[in-house]
Parts: C-alpha cells; sequence; structure tokens
C-alpha cells in the first residue's frame, strides 16, 4: 500500500511539474516561438496543421484566426533592438524599409494579447498609409503620447505598462517564407523614457 502511494505521488508530483513548464511556455506567449529576427520572432508554419504542437497552443491562445504563412506571416517583439523589455512608460522609433509582402502593418497589444485601449483610436500603422517611395524608408513612433512632429505615425499605449509589438506581413513573398530569420525586419529603438 505504502509503495503504491508513493507512485500516486510521484505520478502527481510529475503531472504538475510537466503542466506547470507547459503553462509557463503558454504563457511566455509568442516571445517563446523559435525564429528571431532582431526583436522580431516567429515560428514555421504558423496557422496550419504542419505547426508543431507548441506553437499551435500558443496561436490558438494569442493568435486568433491566424493565417496559414502562404497568406500572412506574423512577427512578435516584446523587446525591443537592445533586448530591452518593451514599457509604456518610454518612446520607441520602430524603422524599416519595403517589405517582401503585399501589405504589411504593426500593431501594439498589451501582454494579455489584446488590443491597448486608447482615446485616439489608432492601433496599428500599415503600408497602406505609405506613398511609393516612403515604403522604402519609413518610421514610426510608440508611447504614451505624441511627439511633437504632427505629421508623424504614433501608436499610443497604456502609460507605463508592459507591451508587445505584432508584425504582419500579407501575401509573403519567398525571401520571407524561405529566409525568415534573415530578411530585414523593423528596428525598435528606444527614445526616452518618463519615470
Amino acid at each position: 500500500m505504502l509503495r503504491l502511494l508513493g507512485y500516486l505521488l510521484c505520478i502527481a508530483l510529475g503531472l504538475a511539474a510537466g503542466g506547470g513548464v507547459a503553462a509557463w511556455q503558454l504563457r511566455s506567449g509568442m516571445s517563446a516561438l523559435d525564429i528571431s529576427n532582431g526583436p522580431w520572432r516567429t515560428a514555421q508554419h504558423v496557422g496550419t496543421r504542419d505547426a508543431d504542437m507548441r506553437t499551435r497552443a500558443i496561436i490558438a491562445l494569442r493568435g486568433l484566426l491566424a493565417l496559414p504563412d502562404s497568406e500572412a506571416v506574423y512577427y512578435n517583439a516584446a523587446f525591443d533592438s537592445d533586448g530591452e523589455p518593451l514599457n509604456g512608460a518610454c518612446h520607441y522609433r520602430v524603422s524599416g524599409g519595403r517589405l517582401p509582402a503585399r501589405w504589411w502593418s504593426v500593431t501594439a497589444y498589451a501582454p494579455d494579447g489584446y488590443l491597448i485601449s486608447n482615446r485616439s483610436g489608432i492601433y496599428s500603422v500599415g503600408s497602406g498609409a505609405l506613398s511609393e517611395e516612403q515604403q522604402d524608408d519609413w518610421s514610426f513612433t510608440v508611447g504614451p503620447h505624441a511627439l511633437a512632429h504632427p505629421d508623424e505615425k504614433w501608436i499610443p499605449v497604456a502609460e507605463n505598462q508592459p507591451f508587445e509589438l505584432t508584425l504582419r506581413a500579407y501575401h509573403p513573398g519567398e525571401e520571407l517564407l524561405d529566409a525568415r530569420d534573415s530578411v530585414a525586419l523593423p528596428t525598435i529603438i528606444l527614445l526616452e523614457c518618463f519615470e
């Protein structure tokens, strides 16, 4: 009887430890994905049945209605280009050039994966707002307040709260599908903090 209780205790401890590790990995969200490109993270086969189980679980929790990678490629950034966590007490400049996709957008999210409520009603910046000339060299700011230049694009975030950015590239070119870790993706540079 004692031996049986010992086995049951070992099984219970194993299940608790395994469940705890699985929950921790899933809660770490998109930053747990295995392909990195600067501050951006993604995985192969997001939105398809070919994705591994961990990727499928993360996308089920955070990537609602993810399209297959032939339709869209998703990248997530929870850190800036220097590896520091994105923080709503700071302003950042996101800069990039032409992306090998028909259309792209960058959207700010709270760590729970939902849009950040704001009075401006601005949630993302995309290639549709850029002229053909601007596609080769563009930038916008992300932070709790709009910066001084009135023509600059800006995504507001909650003051003093962590946030994440998601880059979506729709109808990606072959170079993006084949070499996701080597295509030049936007940089996320810290400008200033107000603490």
